[in-house]
């Protein structure tokens, strides 16, 4: 588990060749559907640009990022959001997967 100032990043070796990416976006921390497809995009983004191993990555908006109050969107928002998620992305393209273990086998 890796943190960041507004993102937890969860991830686990699979089975397969390449990497999953699953994105968490809690109405609660970004109340603005723009905002939490923005957080989406650029994740999905950045994922794409990543050579990873066979990792399932599992990133979680973890802190409010904006209000309704505020703009849904905005370039130094998206700018830092893209700095996080990349920092993140980048500490597992280092690493190393451990094999899960299968069904009856221990750890």
């Amino acid at each position: 588990m890796q943190r960041s100032a507004h993102f937890v990043l969860y991830a686990r070796s699979n089975a397969l060749d390449h990497a999953r990416l699953g994105v968490v976006a809690a109405k609660r921390f970004a109340p603005r559907a723009v905002t939490r497809n923005t957080i989406k995009r650029v994740a999905r983004e950045l994922f794409r640009q990543m050579t990873l191993p066979a990792l399932d990555c599992i990133v979680r908006l973890s802190k409010p990022v904006n209000t309704k109050a505020g703009p849904a969107t905005s370039t130094p928002l998206k700018a830092q959001l893209r700095v996080e998620l990349q920092r993140l992305l980048q500490s597992q393209a280092a690493r190393r997967p451990v094999p899960n273990p299968g069904p009856g086998e221990t750890p």
